[in-house]
């Protein structure tokens, strides 16, 4: 049976999935939130109703990063997105968790703030979630000095999370000129031929960003 994935692709956390298929070429069927059926199968198989989900032989995979190691397992390929190394491994999954919480997680605060009505928003939060951002952005500018990828010279699940992590935040935040190892950093994932595909499928749905999508990227 082929692999259904419940997503959409101007989702950040789908694109996190979609790198994963695409680095190893793994097949599946794209089950949009758009097509007829496709919302309220997705709630029969997770009530929050959050995507992406995967699904296949029956079994249902929650988060975008589960979801990438369990095509790790039964879905192999040259890329080893979990490295073989444990002590490699703990570290994409401590870097992956690091670009979840404390880059994407800020990011949404701005987005959704904005979808809220003027009224109902929320400025002291979306202030933390700035002071956030600044903070993870000086962190893992330091932290990109001399390496490549996240976890060295080897593109992770670390990077999975990266790339629609720093791709939305930077729209969202700019990431400052004096952080040039991590602007560095931004261009090469933009570059990496598994996210410039999610990002050129999403390009048809950048006028759903509420803060306006930058004529850049």
């Amino acid at each position: 049976m082929t692999i259904d994935l419940f997503a959409h692709p101007f989702s950040s956390y789908c694109q996190k999935a979609l790198i994963a298929f695409y680095e190893n070429h793994i097949p599946f069927t794209c089950r949009m939130m758009e097509d007829a059926g496709v919302g309220d199968e997705l709630a029969s198989l997770w009530p929050m109703k959050r995507f992406p989900i995967l699904r296949e032989n029956g079994r249902v995979v929650l988060e975008a990063s589960i979801i990438i190691e369990y095509l790790q397992i039964h879905h192999p390929g040259p890329v080893k997105l979990i490295p073989e190394d444990p002590n490699l491994a703990l570290e994409a999954r401590m870097l992956d968790r690091v670009f979840d919480n404390y880059v994407m997680t800020p990011q949404g605060k701005f987005v959704f703030d904005a979808l809220r009505p003027a009224d109902q928003r929320d400025p002291h939060g979306v202030e933390e979630a700035r002071k956030m951002l600044e903070v993870s952005y000086a962190w893992l500018d330091r932290r990109m000095q001399g390496r490549t990828w996240a976890v060295g010279e080897t593109f992770t699940l670390a990077d999975c999370a990266a790339a629609p992590s720093l791709f939305y935040a930077d729209w969202t935040h700019r990431i400052p000129e004096r952080y040039g190892n991590l602007l560095a950093y931004r261009a090469r994932l933009l570059q990496r031929p598994s996210f410039a595909r999610a990002v050129n499928e999403a390009r048809p749905f950048r006028h759903y960003f509420p803060l306006g999508a930058p004529d850049r990227d």
